[in-house]
């Protein structure tokens, strides 16, 4: 008998060789029918796989992260399946599960993939689910494997196997299908009852430009039908959604292929967007006691070799930049923390100058490739809210919780209700991968632990999530249809100071080595940007917007009046503009709604002689006429209603 630990510290015994199914059917049939996925001591572990010693379990079904990897990583062979039977002759490389689906890259020989096949591969996907195919694990030594997709032709696998471990390779067979696989997967291809391919898009054969370019076919699948309705009807709404299409109609951010890929252009609306999310949070450090630098675009080569970032970062930044100097090199800065180090070194200090926290909106660069740009999001000139807070190690813990308190603020301020929090933790089994020595990474990583335990905060631990220089606190946001993005970050560091021989004075008179908290709870303001309109379906908050109200006039001669209107709600910082276009009201009043104004203020005959405004609020409809004064106070009451909620 092995005795089986459950989440709640509940222990019952069990046959040795039990699997993590047969467990689930003996606590209720019902949960046996749900469960996808195990872990096992904490390892991953295939519901059919055999338990033969005393473990830890956990089980995982659909509304699991865990669950959906299983869900979906099954499902990628089960693509490769269908492929394999359809396109006779091809061949494959990878087949992951992601956050939305999975892919499968294949090299399709003679074969033509197109959009009009996605229909063919789908009804072939369902026809094999449909067999209920058990999905059998198998060891495989290294030889055998090799000969085996030797045999086979499948050059990708080969090469794969040939950087494998002798012991450590495993396959997984479903049908007449077999591939190389880490698992876990489901026990069997029944449980995916729906599918749709998504897309097909180029991949270069792991990433290398230089290597044959295969073809990525890009799908999702569920467990019911109605899931998959209810997952392609939020496409649908975040296709509406789309900060790109909202960012040209709303006349925010313009792209040039004159200035360049990825290099974003504000124009004077979402100039003044970005400014008032700015000074927002400059008011706010202000009251906890950060300190504004500026620092220049490039830098020396060497600070960045010295910090790390060169050797980590190098091949994705932009080429260093020859100056007539013999041998001096220049880069376009792709971090501002080593800048903020050497603003540290400008003076000594002492205890008495720590914590020193110093802010910026610092604009970096960094040569993302041309395939993975995408609007605001992922872009290679962006500005991050950064900040850096040199410190003594016992004020970590204090000024840790003073960052989340100002995200915090802000998640609130901007209606991010829904999030979660991640720590990630450097991988135990790749420390190479990091700098700085067991010691610090262990107090860095208790720093943040304790930090989460004492606000309350129920943060996930992710392994080998870490910035290469120290762990870190991530903020997941859930938009208002569901997706996650990544937004505040705050990271722990024992490492650029140690780089960079940073000291303070202590109370004992003696040289010390200060902590370094990196945080920016925007992230980066393209990418917060893109968020936000996403998330708002671009009808930003009343304060926020760049445009609270236009004064639309029914004809010419009512234009003296709407500048009476305009200069009155000026004077109560009301930011309004006329619509003085030779267009139809209806037209004006449709070409409004498309740029989301919050309020319309139409004035005629009627309003000139009241002294009045007909009011139209976007999602509200007619408000009726009122008073300037009137109108005034309400959005000034809405404005100061949704700042100090």
């Amino acid at each position: 008998m092995i005795k089986i630990t459950f989440p709640d510290n509940n222990v019952k015994e069990f046959e040795a060789g039990v699997s993590p199914l047969e467990i689930a059917r003996s606590i209720s049939p019902r949960l046996a029918k749900e469960v996808l996925a195990a872990e096992v001591n904490g390892a991953e572990w295939d519901l059919s796989r055999p338990i033969a010693e005393d473990a830890t379990l956990k089980l995982f079904k659909w509304d699991d992260p865990e669950g959906k990897h299983a869900f979906w990583h099954s499902s990628a062979h089960l693509l490769a399946e269908a492929l394999q039977e359809l396109y006779p002759g091809v061949r494959f490389g990878i087949g992951p599960a992601v956050e939305n689906g999975f892919y499968y890259d294949i090299d399709p020989g003679e074969n033509k993939l197109t959009d009009a096949d996605f229909a063919k591969i789908e009804a072939k996907m369902l026809e094999l689910a449909a067999r209920d195919e058990q999905i059998v694990r198998a060891d495989i030594t290294k030889t055998d494997a090799l000969k085996f997709f030797g045999d086979k032709n499948e050059e990708y696998k080969c090469e794969l196997i040939s950087e494998l471990e002798d012991g450590t390779i495993t396959t997984y067979t479903q049908g007449a299908f077999t591939d190389l696989c880490r698992g876990p997967h489901l026990p069997s291809t029944g449980i995916i009852k729906a599918v749709k391919i998504m897309s097909l898009a180029g991949a270069f054969w792991r990433g290398d430009e230089k290597r044959k370019q295969l073809v990525r076919v890009y799908g999702v699948t569920f467990p019911k039908k109605s899931m998959l309705d209810e997952y392609l009807a939020l496409l649908e709404e975040a296709k509406k959604r789309d900060h790109r299409k909202l960012a040209k109609e709303m006349e925010l951010v313009a792209f040039s292929p004159r200035v360049g890929a990825g290099l974003p252009l504000w124009l004077p609306k979402g100039a003044a967007l970005r400014d008032r999310l700015e000074q927002f949070l400059r008011k706010i450090q202000k009251k906890y006691g950060y300190q504004q630098v500026i620092t220049p675009h490039i830098g020396n080569k060497q600070l960045y070799v010295t910090s790390g970032h060169y050797a980590k970062y190098g091949k994705d930044s932009f080429q260093p930049i020859h100056t007539p100097e013999e041998g001096e090199e220049y880069l376009l800065k792709p971090m501002n923390c080593p800048h903020h180090c050497e603003i540290y070194r400008a003076m000594p200090r002492s205890y008495r100058d720590l914590p020193l926290r110093l802010a910026e909106f610092g604009t970096v660069y960094r040569y993302e490739q041309s395939g993975e740009l995408h609007g605001l999001t992922r872009v290679r000139g962006f500005t991050q809210d950064d900040a850096h807070i040199f410190c003594s190690p016992e004020q970590i813990k204090d000024e840790f919780l003073k960052v989340m308190d100002i995200i915090l603020y802000i998640f609130k301020a901007l209606d991010f209700t829904n999030y979660e929090a991640q720590i990630s933790l450097r991988d135990p089994e790749h420390k190479e991968k990091y700098i700085g020595s067991d010691e610090n990474w262990h107090l860095a990583e208790q720093a943040i632990i304790e930090a989460c335990a004492e606000k309350g905060l129920n943060a996930r631990t992710e392994l080998g999530e870490a910035a290469f220089y120290g762990p870190k606190l991530d903020f997941m946001v859930r938009d208002a249809i569901g997706r996650r993005w990544q937004l505040g970050t705050i990271q722990v560091d024992y490492n650029l100071p140690e780089r960079f021989e940073l000291e303070f004075t202590g109370k004992d008179n003696q040289k010390h080595r200060p902590v370094m908290i990196h945080r920016a709870p925007f992230g980066s303001m393209e990418r917060f940007v893109a968020v936000l309109l996403e998330h708002t379906a671009g009808h930003l908050p009343l304060w926020l917007a760049p445009e609270q109200a236009v004064i639309i006039p029914v004809s010419d001669k009512f234009m003296d009046y709407a500048r009476n209107v305009a200069d009155e709600l000026e004077q109560s910082d009301i930011r309004v503009f006329i619509d003085d276009r030779n267009e139809t009201l209806g037209r004006k009043i449709r070409d409004n709604q498309l740029k989301k104004m919050p309020y319309m203020l139409i004035v005629g005959e009627k309003e000139a002689q009241n002294g009045e405004v007909s009011v139209r609020k976007t999602g509200k409809g007619d408000l009726g006429s009122m008073k300037i004064a009137n109108f005034a106070e309400i959005l000034t009451t809405e404005v100061k209603e949704m700042i100090n909620q």
